[in-house]
């Protein structure tokens, strides 16, 4: 079912302030290849929302159509509240909206880029809202399969909202049981996906959070990033991974 028709107006006649139906777009948040994310304010409530602003030519390539098609079905079966809410979903001739959470914390990246490593407390609290929450998608039938620091937001009270399931897996993904797609980010991938076999998409959602814990209270990856699928290939053949690049410890 196609997403319902939005309409748009200006506030003025040269850029002004860009009203959606019942939201008004104040802010730009951020860009990336194919969308951009606009702070919005519900003019029903007053209330602040993030809006995903995707021009339809690039939905209509054939890498990005199946991308948005799972990350809208992903988020409609996920109600948690560990998860980045979808409020809606619109559409004009040429572009289509997510009207979504805000998350007004921004990226945990961003706190570790800043930071470096987590106290453990801090580690532990991210963690566990993590594995309970990817518990709860994999209940559902639902692997994340792109699990990153990028891709975990914070709310303005600090907790955890995981975002971006464009390469998530639904159920009906599934062959024989086992997942057949490579996909991810290199440096969090698990061995079973490099090794383009089938793969259990709960088991390589857990990888991709040891990883995470790893950067949490080390600070850097536990893989060169640069050299991350040399070092899992030898991981997979030789078991030699973890002792490979200049640092192997927690320590900084």
């Amino acid at each position: 079912m196609p997403p319902p028709s939005a309409s748009i107006n200006r506030t003025a006649s040269d850029g002004g302030t860009i009203i959606l139906n019942k939201y008004q777009l104040t802010r730009l948040l951020g860009r990336g290849s194919f969308a951009k994310v606009y702070h919005g304010r519900s003019l029903s409530d007053d209330s602040s929302v993030a809006v995903k602003v995707i021009e339809k030519p690039a939905v209509a390539d054939p890498a990005m159509e199946p991308r948005l098609v799972r990350e809208v079905a992903a988020m409609r079966r996920l109600n948690h509240p560990n998860i980045l809410k979808l409020h809606e979903v619109l559409a004009t001739k040429t572009k289509i909206y997510l009207v979504m959470e805000l998350a007004a914390g921004g990226e945990l990246f961003t706190q570790l880029s800043r930071r470096g490593r987590m106290k453990e407390a801090t580690a532990r609290r991210y963690f566990q809202q993590i594995v309970s929450t990817l518990s709860f998608c994999h209940q559902n039938g639902v692997a994340h399969r792109d699990l990153k620091p990028q891709n975990l937001l914070l709310d303005d009270q600090g907790n955890l909202k995981i975002s971006d399931f464009g390469l998530s897996a639904l159920p009906e993904s599934q062959k024989d049981g086992l997942l057949h797609t490579a996909c991810g980010t290199p440096a969090y991938t698990a061995p079973e996906i490099v090794r383009r076999r089938g793969y259990d998409g709960a088991k390589a959602d857990a990888w991709s959070c040891g990883v995470i814990l790893f950067v949490f209270l080390a600070g850097y990856l536990p893989f060169d990033d640069s050299n991350s699928r040399t070092c899992i290939g030898k991981f997979i053949n030789a078991n030699s991974c973890f002792r490979i690049g200049s640092r192997n410890s927690l320590g900084s």
